[in-house]
């Protein structure tokens, strides 16, 4: 079974291979309205089954739209409709799914769910995001990086704010594309310690550095996130945004990177906190052109998962 669970977990050899085939499949889409099918039918008779326990707008929409551009249909749930681990256990809910649809993916809050729908799925899972990580986000990003700057194999990537679940998918990206990585950010939101560790290990250097304009200096690309989550409550806002001010992204801190740095974002963004408008609308930001490679890249996944 061949699930897309985990950056870190994936060969390097199959990243690349995403890659190069959403890059091809982003190019065959050129001067084509949205909604016009792919040439290409990979997804002709097939089921998705789409599974939102976190509400979405780019990851629904892209997997939604991709698995239709590929000739497949979808089949869009929500926590709620599947009351997943609470009405019926997860591992059951994952047997059942397996009997309707040809592939599975799931975006939720706990990283057990995802391993737990994977070990008794019989189709291939797919992380949509948990709360530990985002690999299909930073298989766009990827993706985005080559299509401006070439390979990413090498550059510095600086990640500034919070070291939450999209930070954790870069650290495993690192590691399995061989760019260094500087986390910045107050040491109450580091990354985990093992995912630091992992990068390590690969060969690539990491490095912890709490002065946000000595990060970036010479930086090739810088990343943030927003600074608090849509379920925290007005006093772990308040908290966060104390900690966190000295490490928004401004036209200052970008000035310190290299001219031809870029800046990314996931999206949604919340301008002038975590990142000024000046800088995500300024000659910097590929945010457009990474929210869209979320639809290329995530197309690729759907293929090589189901091996079509």
């Amino acid at each position: 079974m061949t699930h897309f669970l985990d950056i870190h977990t994936t060969d390097p050899a199959a990243l690349r291979s995403i890659i190069d085939q959403a890059r091809t499949m982003k190019t065959a889409r050129q001067g084509r309205p949205r909604g016009a099918p792919d040439d290409d039918q990979p997804l002709a008779g097939r089921m998705v089954a789409l599974i939102f326990e976190k509400p979405s707008t780019r990851t629904r929409v892209s997997f939604d739209v991709g698995a239709r551009q590929m000739g497949g249909e979808t089949m869009v749930l929500s926590g709620s409709d599947l009351q997943l681990g609470h009405g019926e256990t997860i591992a059951d809910t994952a047997r059942v799914l397996s009997r309707y649809v040809d592939l599975i993916m799931i975006r939720t809050f706990d990283d057990s769910v995802l391993t737990e729908m994977a070990d008794h799925a019989d189709v291939p899972v797919i992380n949509g995001l948990t709360d530990r990580s985002h690999p299909c986000q930073i298989m766009a990003d990827v993706m985005t990086y080559e299509e401006h700057r070439g390979p990413i194999r090498g550059r510095k990537v600086v990640w500034c704010g919070d070291g939450n679940n999209v930070c954790a998918s870069f650290l495993h990206a690192a590691g399995q594309f061989g760019f260094d990585m500087v986390f910045t950010g107050p040491p109450q939101l580091d990354p985990e310690a093992g995912f630091v560790d992992l990068a390590r290990q690969q060969g690539v250097e990491v490095t912890i550095e709490r002065d946000p304009a000595r990060a970036v200096e010479g930086a090739d690309l810088v990343v943030t996130d927003t600074w608090v989550s849509m379920h925290d409550s007005q006093s772990s806002k308040e908290r966060r945004h104390t900690m966190l001010r000295a490490y928004q992204v401004n036209d200052a801190l970008m000035a310190r990177a290299r001219p031809d740095a870029l800046f990314m974002h996931c999206l949604p963004a919340h301008r002038e906190e975590e990142v000024t408008s000046s800088v995500m609308d300024g000659p910097h930001s590929v945010i457009l052109d990474e929210a869209e490679n979320r639809l290329h890249a995530q197309k690729a996944i759907m293929r090589w998962c189901l091996g079509v």
